[in-house]
């Protein structure tokens, strides 16, 4: 309801209570017949204006809960905003140009141009999970909600406070394939200590360092 409906909808009730008082003196004035109609009429605005009072009273409670919602929202939303610039701040965006030996690019074939396509595959995984992880729960689809208890049961208390994935979310999230040149790249990640690896239960995560 905007706040001009509200307003008239105030009016209305005052001059209701207003017209009220104003017959109410009138109640002791005997049994004449046209007072009986006019306290007829005094009965029937009172229960217009109960009625009237129920409404305001419903949407008052309406209007709150609708204000704690959104800033529910907002705070919501600033967490997650909060969340994902201390992502792109730890997340490495590019390999920096260390040196890797001659003879291990001359066999794997591989360019730094590949190697930073998959970074931001992985860039692209990573955030894609924990944008999940930090959704609010009451707003997750049964897809998000199965995902969410997923990442939870492959932590560990090696992970604990760190960012990690494995070849599962890669799957999920990019169009990588997960092959031996995915290991390859993985394990030239590992030499310039872009990633290290964290095993058990038969899972092996990878972790951004």
């Amino acid at each position: 309801m905007a706040s001009s409906d509200l307003e008239l909808l105030c009016s209305h009730v005052n001059e209701k209570i207003g017209n009220i008082k104003k017959t109410l003196s009138l109640r002791n004035c005997g049994q004449e017949p046209t007072l009986k109609t006019m306290l007829n009429k005094i009965g029937d605005e009172i229960i217009v204006v109960n009625e009237l009072l129920n409404q305001l009273e419903l949407e008052i409670q309406h209007q709150e809960q609708t204000n704690n919602s959104l800033k529910e929202l907002c705070e919501s939303l600033e967490e997650d905003y909060k969340d994902v610039e201390h992502l792109k701040e730890n997340i490495p965006s590019h390999l920096p140009q260390v040196r890797v030996t001659q003879s291990w690019y001359m066999k794997s074939r591989l360019t730094y141009g590949q190697i930073n396509d998959v970074i931001k595959e992985i860039n692209k995984a990573v955030i894609s999970k924990y944008k999940i992880l930090y959704q609010p729960k009451k707003s997750m689809n049964s897809v998000a909600r199965n995902l969410y208890h997923r990442f939870i049961n492959e932590e560990t208390k090696d992970t604990k406070g760190r960012y990690f994935i494995v070849e599962a979310d890669i799957k999920e999230f990019t169009t990588l394939k997960v092959d031996k040149k995915f290991h390859v790249i993985l394990s030239i990640l590992r030499h310039c200590r872009r990633l290290s690896e964290v095993r058990g239960g038969g899972l092996t995560r990878y972790v951004i360092t």
